[in-house]
């Protein structure tokens, strides 16, 4: 049975599981195939990785606390985090992976943790 590459159609010779003739049409066809999904995901995981960079450099040490202003002129973006931590009376803690924080006073300070990874 004649296989041929599914980017350029030439003929496979090899495996007989082989898709693509070589790494470049590889690398081309995934990249067509993922190009309309890609930059929404690429987008808000820049935006999760700026974040959590602000909060590392913020945060040290395993709890800190500092401004919203502060966290404002480092570009911290607050509409991003990935998960949501209520302890049982009720505080909501929101974090961007390991790093978090919890809003104090208002919201204009601001109590920075790090989630300990088991």
């Amino acid at each position: 049975m004649e296989k041929n590459c599914l980017e350029c159609g030439t003929r496979i010779i090899g495996r007989a599981d082989k898709k693509f003739c070589n790494d470049s049409c590889r690398n081309s066809y995934n990249n067509k195939f993922n190009k309309d999904s890609k930059n929404l995901v690429r987008n808000i995981n820049n935006r999760l990785r700026k974040n959590y960079r602000i909060l590392e450099a913020l945060n040290p040490g395993e709890k800190t606390k500092t401004t919203k202003a502060k966290l404002i002129a480092a570009d911290f973006d607050f509409n991003y985090f990935t998960s949501i931590y209520t302890t049982k009376v009720g505080t909501v803690y929101y974090f961007v992976y390991d790093q978090g924080y919890l809003p104090l006073d208002g919201g204009e300070y601001y109590a920075l943790v790090q989630r300990k990874v088991k």
